[in-house]
């Protein structure tokens, strides 16, 4: 599982602001004093490629938890972990986000569980630890008092020295909740490679070209993909801060560059890669 299928859902288990859907000021109260220290757990399935540039697709089980104390949030969501040491200031419309991060990279690391056999025929990757941090700042109150837009830009870097390289990844996310039980997230993010990291996943070496009959490729590293998606939840009981809510979203990724032209990709598989993930997430 990529990086990709936890940003699908990570939107879901932020802090929601007090929702617009004329409560009474007392409830409002009530759901920002909540939201302030709270857990969330969750599990759910998502769909997504058999590798990252895959053509074929496959269900992978998704947890997901979350904890805000002190407006210190936490989240791990299925191979990624992340810390936001700074803590949210209530009733503040802007609020900076900096803080450790670290996905557990599984790209190609299970033969069996890829369908095309020149793809199989090229081994196993081993498994990486990518650590790094990130740092971010978010505008309550864009379109009305509750909606959220937040920037950020997160590094990571190999630390198993499988492909001894880092990843950039720029993003930007809109938040707005339709009511105290009902939030909607959109969000772009991209992801910029080094070399390393781009022929270890993407490239075929002479002898691996010999053994899967894919030509012989080495990309260089650059600006890897871009990526568009989305996700809805929906308390089923009690509201966004408490109870059992159901989650669902969706991303559309497109490869560019040397990574589209690769024959992992161009030939085995396609550069627009789809996901999509349905859960439910419950709040304490």
């Amino acid at each position: 599982m990529r990086l990709l299928v936890p940003a699908l859902l990570a939107s879901a288990f932020a802090t929601p602001a007090v929702a617009q859907d004329g409560a009474p000021p007392a409830e409002q109260a009530e759901v920002a004093n909540e939201a302030r220290a709270r857990l969330s757990i969750g599990g759910g399935a998502a769909w997504i490629p058999d590798y990252e540039g895959s053509d074929d697709s496959r269900w992978t089980p998704l947890p997901a938890a979350n904890g805000t104390v002190a407006g210190m949030s936490f989240t791990v969501l299925g191979n990624r972990a992340s810390l936001d040491v700074i803590p949210d200031v209530a009733d503040k419309d802007w609020n900076l986000q900096l803080g450790p991060v670290a996905v557990i990279n599984l790209n190609r690391t299970n033969r069996d569980a890829i369908a095309d056999p020149r793809v199989r025929a090229l081994g196993e990757v081993d498994t990486a630890v990518e650590v790094g941090g990130y740092a971010g700042i978010a505008k309550t109150g864009i379109l009305h008092d509750y909606d959220t837009l937040s920037a950020s830009l997160s590094y990571r870097h190999d630390v198993t020295k499988i492909h001894r390289s880092g990843i950039f990844t720029p993003s930007v996310t809109y938040t707005t909740p339709l009511s105290t039980k009902a939030l909607v997230s959109l969000f772009a993010t991209a992801e910029i490679v080094e070399d390393r990291y781009a022929r270890t996943y993407f490239g075929v070496t002479p002898t691996g070209s010999v053994l899967s009959g894919l030509p012989a490729f080495t990309p260089e590293g650059g600006q890897k993909d871009i990526t568009f998606g989305g996700m809805f939840t929906h308390s089923l009981t009690g509201n966004l801060t408490k109870g059992l809510a159901l989650v669902a979203g969706g991303t559309y990724k497109k490869l560019i560059g040397d990574f589209a032209d690769s024959p992992l990709v161009a030939i085995a598989g396609s550069r627009h890669q789809w996901t999509g993930g349905a859960g439910l997430a419950l709040t304490f």
